[in-house]
C-alpha cells in the first residue's frame, strides 16, 4: 500500500481491520472469511469496510476471489447546537481548544488541521490556505477573531516561527484525545449530550451554518472542498435558526453602512437616522 501511494492513516486502518479478521478466521480462505463478515453483527458500512479491507490483502498475494458487496444504509448525522461547540472549546485546554476552534471556522478535516503550518495562516485577516485531503481541492478559509487570538497566544507560547507545523500530531491521535476530553468534560458536568458530539461535527456545523445563512449549495461546497455536491449534501442538516448567535449592527455613516455591507451584514431595518444590520457571531 505504500508503494501505490496509499495515506498513512489509511494504511493504519487496512492494519488494523486486517489483524481483527486474522484473529477470527482463516484469511487464507475466503470463503472463510465472507461467511465470518456475514454473520457478524454489525452495520453494513463496517462489513464493507472489512471486505475492503480484505480485497487489498487478496491484490497482493495475487489471488482472485468473488467479492461481495454490502450495500451501506444512508443515515444522516444532525449538526450539533453551537452552544455545545463553544462550551467545549471554552472548558478545553489552549491546544484542543484551538483546534476545534479551527474546525468549527473553517470546516476541515482533522488531518488537514494536522497539515497546517503557521506560513498558511494571514494572522493580520485571518486568511488560511488549507491543502485538502481524501483528494478534495485546496481551498481558503477565514478565522473569526476569537480563533486568531487564540491562535496568537499559542504561536507565542510555543514559540512557532512561519515554517513551524502547528500541530505535531497525527489525525488519529488527535481524534483519540478529543474523544478522552470530550467524555471527561461530560462526566465532570453531567453534559451526557457532549458525547454525541463527533470531530467531524464540527465540520457538520460548518456546513449546515453556511448554507442557513446564504443558501448556496455551491459556495458550501467549495469551503469543504468537494468535486460532487452530493458529499457536500451529506452534510448540510436542518439548522434551527436558535442554533446562531446574532451579533447587532449599528450604522449611521455611509462609510459603516458599506463596511457592513462588505462582512456580508444583514440587513434587519432602518430607525431615526441609522441602519441596524446582523451578523453571525
Amino acid at each position: 500500500m505504500q508503494r501505490n501511494a496509499y495515506e498513512q492513516s489509511t494504511i493504519k486502518k487496512v492494519a488494523k481491520l486486517l489483524r481483527h479478521l486474522q484473529k477470527n478466521c482463516n484469511v487464507a480462505d475466503p470463503e472463510t472469511v465472507k461467511l465470518y463478515v456475514s454473520g457478524k453483527k454489525c452495520g453494513n458500512g463496517h462489513k464493507e469496510n472489512l471486505i475492503e479491507a480484505y480485497a487489498i490483502y487478496i491484490r497482493s498475494e495475487g489471488l482472485t476471489w468473488n467479492q461481495p458487496f454490502y450495500e451501506r444504509y444512508d443515515k444522516k448525522r444532525r449538526a450539533p447546537k453551537e452552544a455545545l461547540l463553544d462550551f467545549m472549546i471554552s472548558h478545553f485546554r489552549l491546544e484542543m481548544a484551538l483546534k476545534l476552534s479551527l474546525s468549527k471556522d473553517l470546516g476541515t478535516r482533522p488531518i488537514e488541521l494536522t497539515w497546517l503550518s503557521v506560513k498558511d495562516i494571514d494572522l493580520a485577516t485571518g486568511i488560511v490556505s488549507i491543502t485538502g485531503a481524501k483528494h478534495t481541492v485546496g481551498r481558503e478559509g477565514k478565522l473569526k477573531p476569537k480563533t486568531i487570538d487564540l491562535l496568537k497566544i499559542y504561536i507565542e507560547k510555543k514559540q512557532l516561527n512561519p515554517n513551524s507545523t502547528l500541530f505535531n500530531i497525527t489525525s488519529q491521535n488527535m481524534a483519540n484525545d478529543y474523544r478522552h476530553y470530550r467524555n471527561r468534560l461530560a462526566k465532570d458536568y453531567n453534559m451526557p449530550e457532549l458525547k454525541q458530539i463527533q470531530l467531524y461535527d464540527f465540520r457538520r456545523f460548518k456546513a449546515s451554518k453556511e448554507y442557513h445563512l446564504t443558501g448556496k449549495l455551491l459556495l458550501v461546497k467549495e469551503l469543504l472542498g468537494h468535486k460532487d455536491t452530493r458529499s457536500t449534501e451529506r452534510y448540510i442538516s436542518l439548522f434551527d435558526e436558535k442554533n446562531i448567535t446574532w451579533i447587532p449592527v449599528v450604522a449611521t455613516t455611509e462609510e459603516e453602512i458599506k463596511q457592513a455591507i462588505q462582512d456580508d451584514c444583514i440587513l434587519v431595518c432602518q430607525a431615526n437616522g441609522k441602519t441596524f444590520f446582523k451578523k453571525p457571531a
